[in-house]
């Protein structure tokens, strides 16, 4: 097995690493082993609405990243206080989904350190019944990217405001009580141990005396680099690629409550309703006809309001309250 490590926090990074080891780079072993750990950030599954998934407006607010996997299941936190692990393997006989194989390695370490982890049938690691490992897998050819995000410090009220849905929302998803549902690692270990020393108690499990390390060169960088700014931070791959929706959304102002019904494909506003209580100084259908064709992405329905002084169709509605309206 090659073991790759890199001082990067960036989760687009490490998923264009990810790609670039399974589809672009050949070493002397067909196992690769990453072992990282991102700055605050939410990754959703494959074929999941990005929107539907998050919290818009806190995640803005605090600059948390947002990154598609290439891999399916659902969207977890993960912040400097979790580590992911990578799997990655060419040549893989089985194309079918099989965690065991890769998540037994991370059970037995835990068991090592005396934590009593086990795998819930599904594709998650569980302490006591509570979860502190979620793992996905993509298979591409004959490899297979297998990863996982162990909890061991997180920041359980960030990722609740992350993750939560609110009552405003597309679809309200409920999610209830994630703190009684997740722990972390830290919590049942029998000797405290930092986030790091528990990385070099993972790597000393795993790696073996038959692993090598490869230090990834200055063509490799430049690959890496170039995929994850044209791929995985790219607003088109991680919300554009999400499933059509719709979305209705109204909201009360000082000049009455107005509201949105959004059609969107692609991540591309195709049509536009405005409805509400509100007084109109102009025709609305101006608006609708505007905002039609346009991404649904914070800066660009702002950019168009401003353009159309969109505020001026109203009586006491301003542009602020109409972007607040249309999206978090």
């Amino acid at each position: 097995m090659i073991y790759i490590e890199y001082d990067n926090k960036s989760p687009y990074f490490y998923f264009a690493l990810e790609e670039y080891l399974l589809l672009e780079k050949n070493l002397d072993d067909d196992t690769i082993f990453l072992l990282w750990r991102t700055d605050p950030t939410v990754m959703v599954g494959r074929y999941q609405n990005t929107i539907e998934e998050i919290n818009v407006k806190y995640i803005s607010d605090h600059k948390v990243n947002v990154v598609r996997r290439n891999s399916g299941g659902g969207a977890i936190y993960t912040d400097k206080g979790a580590w992911q692990y990578t799997f990655i393997v060419k040549n893989y006989e089985n194309n079918l989904i099989d965690f065991h194989v890769f998540t037994d390695p991370i059970i037995n370490v835990l068991r090592t350190l005396g934590v009593d982890a086990y795998f819930n049938n599904r594709n998650d690691l569980l302490i006591d019944g509570r979860k502190f490992c979620g793992n996905a897998q993509h298979n591409s050819g004959n490899g297979k990217i297998h990863h996982g995000s162990i909890l061991f410090s997180t920041d359980f009220n960030a990722m609740e405001e992350c993750l939560h849905v609110s009552e405003e929302k597309i679809i309200s998803k409920g999610i209830k009580s994630i703190r009684s549902r997740v722990t972390n690692v830290s919590e049942h270990l029998k000797n405290p141990m930092s986030p790091e020393e528990f990385r070099q108690a993972v790597k000393e499990s795993l790696l073996g005396s038959d692993s090598t390390i490869y230090h990834l060169t200055e063509e490799d960088l430049h690959w890496i680099e170039k995929r994850s700014n044209e791929k995985f931070s790219n607003w088109e791959w991680n919300y554009g690629s999400s499933p059509n929706y719709n979305i209705e959304r109204e909201k009360r102002f000082e000049g009455g409550k107005v509201g949105f019904q959004l059609n969107v494909q692609g991540g591309i506003i195709e049509n536009c309703s405005i409805f509400g209580d509100f007084f109109e100084a102009k025709d609305i259908a101006v608006i609708e006809k505007a905002l039609s064709g346009i991404r649904y992405k914070k800066d660009d329905i702002q950019e168009i309001l401003v353009a159309i002084n969109a505020e001026s169709y109203f009586y006491k509605i301003t542009n602020d309250n109409l972007l607040e309206c249309i999206i978090l």
